[in-house]
């Protein structure tokens, strides 16, 4: 098993990332006028918003997504989890690096290329960003009815996304790939963002940390900053459980997907996961390291090839 490690974490986001720099408010309200009520000076003199409410980290993405990626409508349930797109669009263009490694160093682009998205989430980011940067298209799955509805909505919206994004229900959630890749068909890599907590009790703690890491006192029920659902946030056995379970059902499917993928939040579970991808006998294991602000997270790629 071959494989290679980006051990030290970018201090900045990827270079082709239209995110890297300060926020522009100035253009971002001017485009999308409700964020102006979201916008105040912090400590430091700087315009920013309270990334600890979810309005308004909803209202800057919306921005964000309007301004750099000519989205012109993203609506979504506030129960539905809400994404920092900067980090988001690095996953992307770290895929896009890695397939262009195999094209003579020149980045794929057009519907040639199929991504699949486990979990696409009822935000669609990631098919998002990545059809409006490259032109690629996207299967994106889904276990909630609902979500995949919110998601099918904003793809309706938006004209260019039409015909590029289709969203599949997985019937069942202890499935990944099964059920979902049909026969005869063909991805040159999966992705995906996995439930990282292992109970509700578990994701709590992590929102309480994080308002506290943002200068916020929890008290009662804390508000997730960034919002989302039971099978966004966690899943029986946390992200470790989650990505094993992907890496034994990516076996049945190497022929079918060139690549694998998937954030890992901790560090400590990249260990059990290498001994995972050694025992099913991975052919090329990649780890790369990203970091955002004070958020460290990890991208795991693999593949598996037919023994010679």
């Amino acid at each position: 098993m071959k494989n290679t490690k980006s051990d030290t974490p970018q201090k900045k986001l990827h270079p082709r990332n239209k995110h890297n720099g300060n926020y522009n408010f100035n253009a971002l309200t001017e485009e999308t006028p409700e964020l102006k009520a979201f916008v105040a000076l912090n400590k430091f003199g700087n315009e920013s918003i309270d990334f600890a409410n979810p309005d308004a980290v909803r209202a800057l993405n919306k921005a964000l997504l309007k301004k750099f990626y000519n989205i012109q409508y993203w609506e979504l349930p506030k129960t539905n989890l809400c994404p920092p797109i900067p980090g988001r669009a690095d996953y992307i263009h770290h895929v896009a690096d890695i397939l262009a490694q195999e094209n003579n160093g020149k980045i794929p682009t057009g519907n040639q290329i199929k991504i699949l998205d486990i979990g696409v989430g009822a935000n669609c980011i990631y098919p998002i960003i990545g059809h409006q940067e490259y032109g690629w298209e996207f299967v994106g799955t889904e276990v909630d009815k609902p979500a995949k509805l919110t998601a099918e909505n904003i793809i309706n919206h938006n004209p260019e996304l039409k015909d590029a994004i289709a969203i599949r229900l997985q019937e069942n959630k202890r499935n990944i790939f099964k059920g979902i890749v049909k026969e005869n068909e063909h991805f040159d890599f999966s992705i995906c963002n996995p439930p990282f907590h292992n109970s509700r009790e578990e994701a709590t703690k992590g929102t309480q940390r994080k308002l506290k890491n943002l200068g916020k006192v929890a008290e009662g029920k804390p508000v997730l900053n960034f919002s989302g659902q039971n099978n966004e946030l966690w899943y029986e056995g946390g992200e470790l459980a989650f990505i094993t379970n992907m890496i034994f059902e990516s076996v049945h499917f190497h022929k079918q997907c060139k690549w694998f993928s998937s954030l890992v939040s901790k560090k400590e579970n990249l260990k059990p996961l290498y001994s995972v991808l050694k025992r099913v006998k991975a052919t090329e294991v990649k780890t790369i390291n990203m970091e955002q602000g004070n958020k460290i997270t990890r991208i795991l790629v693999w593949r598996i090839s037919d023994s010679k």
